[in-house]
Parts: C-alpha cells; sequence; structure tokens
C-alpha cells in the first residue's frame, strides 16, 4: 500500500493506493498555518488514521510547496513560509518511523499523469501547473527527473520568450525579476492583462466565461494568452521533445487551450510538424496526492 500526502498551504489531504493505483481510502485535514511541529503531527495522524482504517501499513510520499535543497536538506522555495529552513523529510521519517520521500507537488502532479494518467505510457511527460502559479515536473522513462538543485520543470521563473514590445520588460515578478512566464501565465497574469485592457477586476474563469459568451475584450486577452502559451511551451519542446504536455491547475480547466495552443506554437517549434501532445489530467485536483504516493515506485521498499 502507498500513502500520499498532499500538504497545501490551507490543507493536508491524504490518500492510500493498492499496486495497481486504486484509491482505498481518502482523507484531510485543515492545514496548522505557521505551525511547524502542529503541521508534522497532522501528517502523523492521517497516516496513523488510514493505516488503521485499513489495517496495514504503508509507504509515504509527500508533495510540498516548494522543495528540499540538495545544499542544505532543508525547505527552500515554499510557499508555506513555516516549512522553510526545516528537514522536513527527516523529521517526518523520525515522527512515522519509516523512510519517507518528499517532492514538489508539480512533480507529484508529474508523476501522477504519467504512471496512470493522462500520459500514461509515455516517454517523456512534461507535468504543468497553472493556477495561482506555474510549476512543472518532468517525468523520463516513469522516473521523476530529480536534478542537482532541486529545480527541475521551473519554467515559471524564465522570461517569457519572443516578447512583443508591449511585453517588454514586463510584470514584476516575487522572484526579483520581470517579466517571467509565471507573471503572464498564472491565473492572477490573466486578471492582470484583461484589467489593464481595460476590463473590470475578474478572475481567469470569469474571463474565460466571458469570452466563451462572445465579450470583445475578453477574447483578445484570452487569445493574446494562448499565444503566451504557446511560446512559453514551444521552449519546453525545443529543449526537452517531451511525447506529452499535461496541464493542469485552474487554467487546465479552460478547454479551448488544448485546441488553440498546439495550432499555435508551430511557429516557434524547431521542427517541420510538432507530434506532442497537450492534454487535461485525468485525476484533475487528485493528481497532486495520488503523485506523491507514487513517489515510491513498484519495486521500492519503505522498510
Amino acid at each position: 500500500m502507498r500513502i500520499g500526502i498532499d500538504l497545501g498551504g490551507t490543507k493536508i489531504e491524504a490518500i492510500a493506493l493498492d499496486s495497481a493505483g486504486v484509491e482505498l481510502a481518502r482523507q484531510r485535514v485543515a492545514t496548522p498555518q505557521g505551525d511547524y511541529d502542529a503541521t508534522i503531527e497532522a501528517v502523523a495522524r492521517l497516516v496513523r488514521g488510514l493505516e488503521q482504517q485499513l489495517g496495514r501499513r504503508g509507504s509515504v510520499g509527500v508533495g510540498i510547496p516548494g522543495a528540499i535543497s540538495p545544499a542544505t536538506g532543508l525547505v527552500k522555495n515554499a510557499n508555506s513560509t513555516w516549512l522553510i529552513g526545516q528537514p522536513l523529510d527527516r523529521d517526518l521519517a523520525h515522527r512515522l518511523a519509516r523512510p519517507v520521500r518528499l517532492a514538489n507537488d508539480a512533480d507529484c502532479f508529474a508523476i501522477s499523469e504519467a504512471t496512470d494518467g493522462a500520459a500514461a505510457g509515455a516517454g517523456t511527460v512534461f507535468g504543468v501547473i497553472i493556477g495561482t502559479g506555474t510549476g512543472a515536473g518532468l517525468v523520463v522513462a516513469g522516473r521523476l527527473l530529480a536534478g542537482p538543485n532541486a529545480i527541475a520543470g521551473e519554467w515559471g521563473h524564465n522570461p517569457l520568450p519572443w516578447p512583443a514590445a508591449e511585453e517588454w520588460p514586463g510584470p514584476d515578478c516575487y522572484c526579483g525579476r520581470r517579466g517571467c512566464v509565471e507573471t503572464w501565465l498564472s491565473g492572477p497574469g490573466l486578471a492582470r492583462s484583461y484589467q489593464a485592457a481595460g476590463g473590470e477586476p475578474l478572475t481567469a474563469e470569469q474571463i474565460a466565461q466571458r469570452a466563451a459568451a462572445g465579450e470583445p475584450l475578453a477574447e483578445a486577452q484570452l487569445s493574446a494568452y494562448e499565444g503566451r502559451l504557446a511560446r512559453a511551451l514551444a521552449t519546453v519542446i525545443n529543449l526537452l521533445d517531451p511525447h506529452v504536455i499535461v496541464l493542469g491547475g485552474g487554467m487546465g480547466r479552460i478547454e479551448r487551450l488544448y485546441h488553440n495552443v498546439p495550432q499555435r506554437w508551430g511557429a516557434y517549434v524547431f521542427s517541420d510538424r510538432v507530434d506532442t501532445r497537450l492534454l487535461p489530467p485525468r485525476h484533475g485536483d487528485s493528481s497532486g496526492v495520488r503523485g506523491a504516493a507514487w513517489l515510491w515506485p513498484a519495486g521500492d521498499s519503505d522498510s
């Protein structure tokens, strides 16, 4: 049995999967925001609760909104700031009395969709999450790519490629630079572009709904968004040549992207044709927690 934990900023969700990926049980609790020790205990209670419910022990994988720094062994780049600078994997392993594997939540999304999701069986999978921010993970031959800096897939903090004059130098990014992909392609990025063009304050979902209803401004901004997403993903294709790109997060629910973006990225991909597929996630919002469970592939041991 594999147990996956999705350690989010507002909730912690746990899932138990059997060897075939069938869901056996699921539990969730509110995240003890700002309290590291309470967060450790909340994860331990969820693991214990699932194991008591199912009567067996499981391996444990955890997805976090950050990463373990290979340099320090401590959490870095976490939106849940009380985790930063903490040896989270070691503390959880000590509390649970077993090895624990941690990965970025976008990495968990990618491994989920590559294992038994929309990209199952594909050789190379780039799993993208676009919501309040942008993140991604890369899976090659069924294995998550883990680089020496633990930042594989951080495409959101590269500059928007081939910027138009009006896109340069771009909005400020919290990372300290300007014009990052994330500032343009996140849900708030689309909302900012719409408002800057004269629209009222709306969410990305509302803008997509207005575009579907025929509002010219919403249509123009969503079309511009599609062009930017096509350019950003074209650079991924040029560099990695993935078989499948899976698009998750709130923006991944906009159905027209799956048709329109591939229609536009060919102008920027260095090839005579593009066979990469852009697909919606099979497991939706559950991909993160399922991917955390799949951090323990078949044949690996939790003991």
